[in-house]
């Protein structure tokens, strides 16, 4: 098998939006609500669910990994968005790939920083939950339904993600 390296980057809306979105409260708030004492940041996902389903919150509680980390699976949802929220405020590493074909293109990875999650946009391939520290607890939005919602691809190269050197 043939390996490669891909170094990580820092999660931001512009670079993350072709595969979902970066769910945080940053920059302005859309209102202030509970009588001025909360700063609500409105709407900030695309939650796409295809019929047949409806959204769920469940919990996830995931080993944590390390960099260098090695995958060679990469997966998709084909009937829904899937948002990653952590319940605790350290990074975690998402990988995401374009699809070529009905496969995964070049991966890319980033790094979140504490206080961000990330909602995959339906069809869009990622790796599996990957966080650096523990606790590893994530809330966790996605589709519900009765018919199989997982793609998996095993991929041809090994990919080695390491840390971007600064």
């Amino acid at each position: 098998m043939n390996t490669a390296t891909i170094y990580t980057e820092a999660l931001t809306k512009d670079a993350f939006a072709p595969f979902g979105d970066v769910l945080e409260a940053a920059g302005d708030a859309d209102m202030l609500i509970n009588d001025g004492q909360c700063k609500r940041y409105h709407d900030r996902a695309q939650l796409e669910l295809v019929r047949g389903g409806r959204a769920g919150l469940s919990i996830f509680q995931a080993q944590p990994r390390a960099l260098p980390y090695t995958f060679t699976m990469m997966e998709r949802h084909p009937h829904g968005c899937q948002a990653f929220i952590p319940m605790q405020a350290a990074p975690f590493l998402v990988i995401v790939a374009p699809d070529e074909n009905g496969a995964p293109g070049m991966p890319r990875a980033f790094l979140t920083k504490p206080g961000q999650g990330v909602n995959y946009h339906r069809g869009t391939w990622h790796g599996v939950l990957t966080p650096l520290s523990e606790p590893a607890i994530f809330g966790v939005v996605d589709w519900i339904g009765d018919i199989k919602n997982l793609e998996e691809h095993w991929l041809k190269t090994q990919y080695v993600v390491e840390t971007a050197i600064e």
